[in-house]
């Protein structure tokens, strides 16, 4: 039941820059993605080439954080 409601609330975010901690990493880039199972986060990189596409499990998530933009 939590991660229906993780999820969703997730959802309205979308398109946002985030911060995804699990055990072993620490993932920047934008929300693209929700599903009730996995999360897609784009590492966009300032430099030449293809964006990184991360596939992360909604329940190897340890918190999710919403940087501001100064």
């Amino acid at each position: 039941m939590f991660e229906q409601t993780f999820a969703s609330e997730l959802a309205t975010n979308i398109g946002s820059r985030v911060e995804v901690a699990t055990d072993n990493n620490l993932i920047e880039g934008i929300l693209s993605t929700v599903t009730t199972e996995l999360v897609l986060v784009i590492d966009v990189s300032s430099g030449y080439g293809q964006n990184t596409k991360l596939y992360v499990s909604l329940d190897a998530i340890n918190f999710v954080r919403f940087p501001s933009v100064a």
